[in-house]
């Protein structure tokens, strides 16, 4: 029988953990904060399962094929954490997510391989839920909501990696939508302490970060007191356009994102934050799901269709220059050719600079997949290839446009070639260009020059080759 060591025991540096994540940024930025979690337990994060100690799935449900993909990676690492201990060795197994959250008793009955099983609310628990989990070596299953302090126990200590970051400024929603998991599995609306976020931020930027992105499940629907000292202390409460003017402030800052938005709490404050706000930059995810009134009612979205048109022309008219991404769900049950033609017909209206489309999935639990009419799974993939076209066909469109233009570029890293590196563009969009190594990091206007599959190229004005236009405060 292999001895059981607890975390005090076991040296430090000695162990790995891979992290595997499926779905939105908000899990890319947890499985990010439990690693640094872990660091001071002596894990190290690694890119395969390997030869890991820890192995943490960080997982989505918001489709189906999703939480499937989590039992079949379940599947293959319990041949291999058996493998391991074979070979005398020990390997945990965590389920994490809201998978995690919505079906824990299911994934202990169906994967006895797994040994800790937590939600989202319960990431700043991981070290104790190991240690415990070494003690007793037994299944842990930790799924309960408290928010109060997660937060800012994640954010503790944090270590900047690269020139931009996601910071989570709110989790959960009261939106329910009815083919929705999220405020099953990540609970209420819950917004984070301004001086909080503004405290990681400061932390961050002296670390050598360039660009922020707020993240939240409806991010748009943040509200807090204003910041202990300042002069609007009393005089009501701030929302996103105010926190994003805030941010704006803090020396090094020179970018600020937001994702993801909801129609419904786009107010006034942060459209007119949009407009004025140089930081703030032209890029905006805005899901509207679908075109047609009879579905988003049967969606309870909480919006129309020409509500959705009317803010994005309020929008525009305070950022002309703002690129627009969206979400849409296809096949929604009730939904026929009229109704999938007025989202055809809406997105024609837009014009998308990037967009991200589904055929629905029954998700157990949400109204939508009780609801009769559901529309047949050949029906979907054909209108979802319609609708893919189009939305490619706008994205192409938007990045031809940027032909000849020059664009403010965030150099960020190295790329494949020999003298290449790669950054991001106002509207997110990736960007290859030749040049000398010292401008990672570093703000630079490049002259756009052509368009790949999934990126721009560019090229240093002739005039600034020796970085005569970067753009550094």
């Amino acid at each position: 029988m292999t001895e059981t060591k607890t975390i005090d025991e076991t040296p430090q540096g000695a162990r790995k953990v891979y992290i595997k994540t499926w779905g939105c940024q908000m899990n890319v930025y947890d499985s990010e904060r439990m690693a640094g979690l872990l660091q001071p337990l002596g894990y190290k994060a690694v890119d395969v399962p390997d030869d890991a100690d820890l192995v943490i799935l960080n997982t989505c449900h918001i489709r189906e094929k999703a939480a499937e993909k989590v039992y079949s990676e379940l599947g293959r690492l319990k041949a291999h954490k058996q493998a391991v201990e074979d070979q005398g060795r020990e390997m945990k197994i965590a389920v994490a997510g809201c998978v995690a959250q919505a079906e824990g008793g299911e994934i202990t009955a169906r994967a006895p391989q797994v040994d800790l099983v937590f939600g989202p609310q319960a990431y700043h628990k991981l070290p104790e839920m190991i240690a415990r989990a070494a003690r007793d070596k037994g299944e842990v299953l930790e799924t309960g909501f408290e928010v109060e302090d997660k937060f800012d126990t994640l954010a503790v200590g944090r270590k900047a990696d690269g020139y931009s970051a996601f910071v989570t400024i709110q989790e959960g929603c009261d939106k329910f939508c009815t083919f929705c998991v999220v405020p099953y599995t990540r609970g209420a609306e819950v917004s984070r302490n301004v001086d909080a976020i503004t405290s990681e931020v400061r932390a961050l930027a002296a670390q050598g970060l360039r660009e922020v992105t707020l993240l939240g499940q409806n991010v748009n629907a943040w509200h807090s007191a204003p910041p202990v000292g300042d002069d609007h202390m009393g005089k009501g409460t701030w929302g996103l356009g105010e926190l994003c003017r805030h941010l704006a402030k803090i020396d090094g800052i020179e970018r600020i994102r937001f994702t993801t938005s909801h129609p419904r709490d786009m107010d006034d404050g942060l459209i007119a934050a949009l407009g004025e706000e140089e930081k703030l930059m032209p890029y905006l995810h805005l899901p509207v799901q679908a075109g047609a009134d009879k579905v988003l009612k049967a969606m309870n979205r909480g919006h129309t269709g020409e509500h959705y048109i009317r803010l994005i022309e309020r929008i525009r008219k305070a950022r002309p220059d703002i690129a627009l991404s969206g979400d849409f769900i296809v096949g929604f049950p009730g939904e026929g050719e009229k109704e999938f033609q007025a989202t055809l017909d809406l997105v024609e209206e837009v014009k998308y600079g990037s967009a991200f489309s589904f055929k629905y999935s029954r998700r157990p639990g949400t109204p939508g997949a009780g609801m009769a009419k559901q529309v047949a799974e050949d029906v979907k993939t054909e209108r979802l290839a319609r609708l893919q076209r189009l939305l490619e066909d706008q994205k192409n469109d938007f990045n031809r446009a940027q032909i000849g233009r020059r664009l403010a570029v965030l150099l960020e890293k190295k790329g494949r070639n020999e003298g290449q590196l790669v950054g991001r563009s106002p509207y997110l969009q990736s960007v290859h260009v030749l040049a000398p190594d010292h401008l990672v990091g570093r703000i630079v206007e490049l002259d756009i020059t052509g368009i790949k599959a999934n990126s721009l190229t560019g090229s240093l004005p002739v005039h600034s080759a020796q970085g005569a236009e970067e753009k550094v405060s």
